[in-house]
């Protein structure tokens, strides 16, 4: 039985991304890079297969596969996604400097680009495409 909205569809109610979880292939790599490497704070472990960071008003969740368990992975060096975090404008290339430091390879340095964002894009231990991002 579908109910349907007045107005549309009942997906018209949707107001924001609560949270995004990925799915990860090594757990131990992926929470010290989030946690070491980006300096996330736990904000909640329901267990060793389910890590949560609370980042603004969102929720970034690592997960071992549950549900998509028989999913095949996505190659090494393919992101699976791209999270885009953003920071103030002097940010982006003292992130750039850290992540240096720490010996993370940066696929694109910070870049002013046409569309008024600074980008720094690197990967997580997964493949994953990371940004760290400024409005200019």
């Amino acid at each position: 039985m579908t109910s349907k909205q007045p107005n549309g569809s009942a997906f018209d109610a949707i107001c924001a991304v609560d949270y995004t979880v990925v799915i990860v292939r090594d757990m131990a790599a992926m929470r010290t890079f989030y946690q070491g490497i980006l300096r996330f704070s736990v904000a909640r472990e329901l267990s060793e297969n389910w890590i949560e960071y609370q980042i603004g008003p969102t929720i970034l969740a690592l997960s071992n596969p549950g549900r998509t368990g028989q999913d095949v992975p996505t190659p090494m060096g393919s992101a699976a996604l791209q999270l885009a975090f953003k920071v103030p404008v002097r940010s982006v290339d003292a992130c750039a400097a850290e992540l240096a430091d720490q010996g993370i390879a940066i696929l694109s340095p910070p870049t002013n680009r046409d569309f008024g964002h600074r980008t720094l894009f690197f990967r997580d231990p997964d493949g994953n495409l990371i940004e760290i991002f400024a409005e200019i």
